[in-house]
């Protein structure tokens, strides 16, 4: 994808004063070498034909390409891992019978205190699923709000924090404290030299912020640098969720394209030809203590 110079060059400044650092101290892969060299032999992609995901989950596979999403942000099947509102459970499908053996998962769904009746439902039937489906009954679940600062974890246990299209939402939400308190979160759970994920929807750095408030596409900018604020360095990105289809342009924002389709029938064909929305993924390293 496209980015202006400036842009480009800010993130590969961050990328470069992280290089400067010490590799023992900066690095995800080193901060959990022994939990790494330990780690068994089953991998992501194997994963991807488990029995507890659904058919129509699998159909989305070549959008959001998750044995390669995961491995990027170094997921291992023995780590402790949090997905930040997992929903319906696309990610968790994958995840709970990856760490189920050997790692910890917590889900942090919505919260307890939500009173919309749909993240209500949401939440319920991920709850129902733990209690009868084998494949998810060692998942863990926690709830995140951003401005509760809530426990989705034991502080300073977790390995990797996930968070797949939520960030959009929070922004949306036209709270900046609700930013600054989700990654203080994220922070806060991880442990030193922990691995922070976040896919979402791009929107262009050369379109208006106002683009942001109802589009549901964010700037990589904008996740830069409320994850810096709390204390994150950027390790690294990756266009493995691109799609150059996607002008991040349409008449209902990202939920014109699949897998919403909110205009049903009009001009279908061509929104199924543009694809699922064009993604950033960028990873976050939590600094060790020492640094």
């Amino acid at each position: 994808m496209k980015r202006t110079t400036l842009y480009t060059a800010s993130i590969f400044s961050s990328l470069m004063l992280l290089g400067c650092q010490p590799a023992a101290e900066t690095t995800a892969e080193t901060q959990t070498t022994d939990t790494m060299q330990q780690a068994p032999a089953v991998t992501v992609a194997s994963m991807l034909d488990n029995p507890a995901r659904s058919a129509a989950n699998k159909t989305r596979d070549g959008y959001r390409h998750p044995a390669e999403t995961l491995e990027f942000f170094g997921v291992q099947p023995n780590m402790t891992v949090v997905e930040i509102w997992p929903g319906g459970g696309w990610y968790s499908e994958i995840l709970a019978p990856y760490l189920k053996d050997n790692g910890t998962f917590y889900a942090a769904h919505f919260p307890t205190s939500e009173t919309r009746q749909g993240y209500i439902n949401s939440r319920q039937r991920f709850a129902d699923r733990i209690a009868s489906d084998d494949a998810f009954s060692k998942v863990q679940l926690t709830e995140f709000a951003p401005l509760e600062q809530s426990a989705i974890a034991p502080a300073g246990s977790a390995d990797v924090v996930l968070t797949f299209r939520n960030v959009h939402n929070w922004y949306m939400g036209g709270s900046d404290e609700a930013l600054a308190g989700a990654f203080a979160t994220f922070y806060t759970a991880l442990k030193p030299g922990g691995v922070l994920g976040v896919v979402d929807h791009r929107l262009p750095e050369d379109r208006p912020d106002e683009d942001m408030a109802t589009s549901g596409y964010v700037k990589e900018s904008l996740v830069i640098r409320y994850a810096e604020a709390a204390g994150f360095v950027l390790a690294d990105y990756s266009d493995i969720n691109a799609n150059p289809n996607d002008t991040a342009d349409h008449p209902r924002g990202v939920w014109t394209l699949p897998p919403s389709l909110r205009l049903g029938d009009e001009e279908r064909e061509k929104y199924l030809a543009i694809g699922e929305s064009d993604r950033f993924t960028l990873k976050f390293v939590k600094p060790t203590t020492n640094e």
